[in-house]
């Protein structure tokens, strides 16, 4: 497969690439002996790279009919074109003891969890390139942009070096690598975004930036992300600090500075990676899988489903999608199942076939049909939930009509209260302006998924409940559509709970 899908391949247009290498010389005088490019495409940075009056330009490119196109229409006996592989070929060669080294380019946009699921063979050696532990390098948490990695390793090799890195990449990336270097205190003199629009570039909608690092030869190390406008490069707009692993917008909060540590835990939603035969929908009374079988199984396991795309009012008491979950707690033997609900064991057993095709290795050596994100937490009566996906969040109370716990999926976020009362104040207090604008302002909102765990586990639940009042949420009560419910008791009772310092009771009967 050689595809723009797999390659990541959106090739620079000719006068943006001379925008920025004139800009990297212009304003922010860079003044390169070697300028190299690690996955040079047709070659149009190489070209305008010529501004730059280095001693060499070098670009390294894995398809050789682009190699050719380079070949063809660039003479300039400073550069070179090799036929190669990024992730085999040889830097430290090229390198050397150079000084002032310019790496400039435009790496695939692509995650390596896309080419593993097109079976390509571009990829870099299988390796937790992050030193991610425990569960997050089994989770998406391991995921990353092809683009990224490429990025991370040409810093690695010219660690200590006053060497630059600019390039084109997802804003999500920038950031990230923004960490790393912050993570593995990595010597820079700074590390600067640049925002652009992609789909005026590119045709493509995806926030993307070209990102500035300036390495250092000394022990030097800035401790902000500087972030500005490519077309107005003088106007600063925004600061990100990296703070206890963490990275925070340096935005002034309107509305109050709630941030600290969530009180209650924020949890993830159940994982299964086979929604055809997990994920039922009712249709015309009967539950129907993605296969559009019929499913005739035992109640037992089968719960009510809340997608993250189904977040759009503030009370959710019923759903037309279901779930079967398999087990209470992760790695929990599943072999009961056989005699508690035989119909339902035949049914997964029938589809087996489906789960085996599961590439995730959380399921390794797992039990028959298991799945993860599952806890006592899940089977709580009362949630309030927000989908991860959306740039405004909205908080909704999720408690089934029925009292069967609703269940929400991997890309969305909850919290649990042990009363219906305490959760409905829960939701209001989340969906105050003073709280969506401090989460607006903290989130990366150009994110694919700007409300995650960590900028949910940043709401301080005991700062908020210094400023927001019983009014505030009688207020917002009125401004979600919601029939008059919330009083001062009800506040009380709230802030009684034993995350406040209080005896804590069970999340739901045993």
């Amino acid at each position: 497969m050689s595809g723009k899908r797999e390659y990541g391949d959106y090739q620079t247009p000719d006068s943006f690439a001379l925008s920025v290498c004139k800009y990297l010389k212009e304003k922010r005088k860079i003044n390169p002996s070697i300028v190299i490019e690690p996955t040079c495409g047709t070659g149009n940075f190489i070209k305008n790279s010529l501004v730059f009056d280095a001693e060499r330009i070098l670009g390294i490119e894995l398809n050789p009919k682009y190699c050719e196109l380079c070949q063809s229409s660039i003479t300039d006996s400073r550069v070179q074109i090799i036929n190669a592989d990024f992730f085999s070929f040889d830097f430290a060669t090229v390198i050397g003891n150079k000084k002032d080294v310019l790496v400039i380019g435009n790496p695939p946009w692509v995650t390596n969890s896309t080419l593993s699921t097109l079976n390509s063979a571009n990829l870099p050696r299988k390796a937790n390139f992050k030193g991610l532990k425990g569960i997050d390098a089994l989770t998406g948490a391991s995921n990353f942009d092809i683009c990224e990695y490429i990025i991370l390793r040409l810093i690695s090799l010219l660690y200590g070096t006053n060497a630059t890195v600019a390039m084109l990449c997802k804003t999500s990336v920038a950031r990230n690598v923004f960490s790393e270097l912050k993570r593995n205190q990595i010597p820079f003199v700074s590390c600067d975004i640049y925002e652009f629009n992609a789909n005026k570039v590119f045709g493509i909608n995806v926030s993307a930036c070209l990102l500035i690092v300036e390495l250092s030869d000394n022990n030097m190390n800035s401790d902000f992300c500087s972030v500005y406008s490519f077309d107005k490069p003088e106007i600063l707009v925004n600061r990100i600090n990296y703070h206890a692993g963490d990275l925070h917008n340096q935005k002034a909060y309107s509305c109050g500075d709630f941030s600290g540590k969530s009180c209650f835990e924020w949890r993830q939603g159940v994982k299964h990676d086979c929604s055809k035969i997990m994920e039922l929908s009712l249709q015309n009374e009967y539950l129907v899988n993605g296969l559009a079988e019929t499913v005739d199984i035992e109640p037992n396991y089968v719960y009510p489903l809340v997608k993250s795309s189904m977040f759009k009012s503030a009370i959710i008491d019923s759903s037309d999608k279901y779930v079967i979950v398999t087990q209470k707690a992760i790695k929990e033997d599943t072999s009961h199942i056989k005699i508690d609900a035989p119909k339902t064991w035949e049914y997964l057993s029938a589809h087996r076939g489906f789960f085996e095709k599961r590439k995730s290795s959380i399921y390794n050596n797992a039990p028959d049909y298991a799945m993860f994100g599952v806890g006592e937490y899940s089977y709580a009566s009362y949630k309030v939930g927000v989908s991860g996906f959306y740039k405004k969040p909205l908080f909704s109370l999720l408690s089934s009509e029925n009292g069967c716990p609703i269940m929400t999926d991997d890309t969305s976020y909850f919290i649990c209260l042990p009363t219906y009362d305490t959760a409905y104040t829960a939701m209001l207090i989340l969906n105050t302006p003073n709280i969506q604008n401090f989460l607006c302002s903290i989130a990366f909102l150009d994110s694919k998924r700007p409300f995650t765990k960590k900028v949910l586990d940043q709401i301080d639940f005991k700062k908020a409940l210094d400023v927001i009042q019983v009014n505030d949420l009688v207020a917002t009560e009125k401004q979600l559509g919601l029939k008059q419910r919330f009083n001062e008791e009800m506040f009380l009772s709230f802030k009684s709970l034993p995350e406040f310092g209080q005896i804590k009771l069970p999340l739901y009967a045993s």
